[in-house]
């Protein structure tokens, strides 16, 4: 859970065979035990639909200097044809989100909460199911002790 407090995020979803993502930047952890996230997501995005009917959702940490990735993601035009997964190593964890094989961190969740605020993000919250940091990336400090 260190990893989440800060970087670029790859939030992902599947639902009877259709499957997308969006790069999200406001990511929080919001319990220890059990493990969740909180994550922000702008209003009315395609992803919203499969994360309702799924009740699960992926979260992969990319760098910065992912510029594919972010671009292939990165709100607010990207078309909707096709699979965006296409042509890229992902996996599948608990859930079956889709999960890009490289990222720095991933989060498999299953939504706890949805949050539909009179703004113009949505808030998902999610129990992490399952986790890894790939290997070689190193802890960040951490936020405050505990």
């Amino acid at each position: 859970m260190l990893h989440v407090p800060a970087g670029v995020f790859v939030m992902t979803a599947h639902f009877e065979g259709k499957r997308t993502g969006v790069v999200v930047r406001s990511v929080q952890r919001c319990a220890q035990e059990p493990p969740m996230i909180c994550v922000a997501i702008r209003k009315g995005h395609w992803i919203s639909p499969l994360i309702r009917d799924s009740h699960h959702f992926g979260l992969c940490k990319i760098t910065g200097t992912e510029k594919l990735l972010i671009k292939k993601f990165a709100e607010p035009n990207r078309p909707r044809d096709g699979d965006p997964f296409d042509c890229m190593p992902i996996e599948r964890m608990v859930s079956g989100a889709p999960i890009l094989s490289r990222a720095l961190a991933v989060y498999d969740c299953e939504v706890a909460r949805h949050l539909d605020l009179e703004a113009d993000h949505e808030i998902y919250i999610g129990k992490v199911l399952a986790a890894r940091v790939s290997p070689g990336v190193p802890d960040p400090p951490p936020l405050i002790s505990e």
